[in-house]
């Protein structure tokens, strides 16, 4: 399948479809502004397709999956993801201090329009831990799936799976049902995902439009911060983890190459979950594993959000000239660790999530979010693709820690078998 897949035309893949219709929106958006903004239907239809299939995804999967496997791969995964996501706040604490953004700016906090940002004001608001665990209990079963609140969703399929099998024989043919109907589910996400290009293409021209490339040009040093610490969690980071685990982090990147794509077409890292779930089972990675992993990360595990938070808070404490210690930053990155968890993996929400940690500062104005309204979507599209790499690894980490990992067709899937064999002849 491998081969069949790298021997088609560039133009034939998806990965290459997307990246075309993305060129495509582009120019569309740049030359055609009013063209453009009217494309932004599309990118939305594409995102909602996707949404509409995500819950039923994730429920089959974990309850067609090894329950007995969930709490060691639960445990395993919370433990991996505080401290793959403390790394990543840590890195973008380190880059903005070094780049330094902001310095120079002098933007005066009380002259910035505070109107523009008080929906992600009131929206961010900081909920207390009771309320965040009362949140991941649905109001009922029917009302999880109907707002596709992914962790509710996972909360009920847990649940699901280990009374499903506490009834022994009797619950064997809903188990076979639904792993009929997993089958069917994953035929739907193939159909939806022929529309990705045109997804694509709708939100980049929407995004080029709207903002314009001049928007760009007074922020370029913050925007090319943020890509360059995505890179080094991404390289550094990440592959350390990879390599300790006998793979690559750069194969692995090719081998999902087509939802990267999707992801950085649509600056959203859930229009190719169902997707990079399917990849991961290809891999080798339990089923079980990937139902628990993949979604869970997409709440706790959200690395490329956890770079953007940490630098944008920086960023504008240094344009407002707003001073921070050593101390203070410490304390900040706790603040972090807490506002970065439950973020969707969604194009927007991350501002909320922003306008939140500024809150909690009490130092750091809440109307500095304007400083970055005009820029959130250019680096949303990196973040959503350092999410969707975090997540995939996180998967196959789990999957090797809790013996739910066909290493030999790992190897085989990522072409480490043939790297090893040249490496013996040379």
């Amino acid at each position: 399948m491998t081969a069949a897949r790298r021997s088609r035309r560039f133009y034939r893949t998806l990965y290459g479809q997307v990246l075309i219709a993305t060129a495509i929106g582009v120019v569309v958006g740049a030359v055609w502004p009013a063209s453009g903004v009217a494309m932004k239907p599309l990118g939305d239809a594409f995102i909602k397709l996707v949404r509409m299939i995500v819950a039923p995804v994730i429920f089959c999967t974990v309850v067609a999956g090894n329950v007995k496997t969930v709490g060691k791969a639960g445990v395993a995964a919370l433990v991996y993801f505080e401290i793959v996501t403390t790394i990543a706040l840590v890195i973008g604490l380190l880059v903005v201090n070094v780049v330094r953004p902001g310095a120079g700016m002098n933007i005066d906090a009380a002259r910035i329009d505070a109107a523009a940002v008080a929906q992600y004001a009131t929206a961010g608001k900081a909920q207390s831990a009771t309320d965040f665990l009362l949140n991941l209990i649905p109001s009922t079963v029917v009302d999880a799936f109907a707002r596709g609140d992914i962790i509710q969703v996972l909360v009920v399929a847990v649940l699901f799976g280990i009374a499903l099998r506490s009834v022994g024989a009797a619950g064997r043919p809903v188990v076979d049902l639904i792993d009929r109907l997993s089958a069917v589910l994953f035929a739907i996400v193939g159909l939806i995902m022929t529309t990705a290009p045109i997804g694509a293409f709708g939100a980049m021209a929407f995004t080029i439009a709207s903002f314009g490339v001049g928007a760009l040009a007074p922020l370029v040093k913050v925007i090319a911060c943020f890509y360059a610490a995505c890179l080094l969690f991404v390289g550094l980071v990440a592959g350390a983890i990879a390599r300790a685990h006998g793979f690559s982090i750069w194969r692995f990147v090719a081998f999902i190459r087509d939802e990267i794509f999707i992801v950085y077409g649509t600056s959203s890292s859930e229009s190719a979950l169902p997707l990079l779930m399917e990849k991961l089972e290809d891999l080798g990675v339990g089923r079980s594993v990937v139902g628990l992993v993949v979604p869970a990360g997409y709440s706790f595990n959200l690395d490329g959000t956890a770079i953007y938070l940490s630098i944008a808070t920086v960023f504008i404490a240094q344009a407002t000239n707003t001073p921070l210690s050593l101390g203070q930053q410490v304390a900040l990155l706790a603040i972090l660790l807490i506002t970065s968890k439950g973020a969707a993996g969604v194009a927007g929400a991350a501002l909320i999530v922003l306008a939140a940690t500024l809150s909690a500062t009490g130092q750091i104005p809440v109307a500095g979010v304007a400083l970055i309204l005009g820029i959130h979507r250019f680096m949303g599209e990196a973040m959503a693709v350092t999410n969707l790499i975090g997540n995939g690894l996180a998967a196959i980490v789990v999957g090797r820690w809790c013996g739910e990992l066909d290493e030999a067709r790992l190897r085989a899937q990522l072409g480490e078998n043939a790297k090893e064999a040249k490496l013996a002849e040379a």
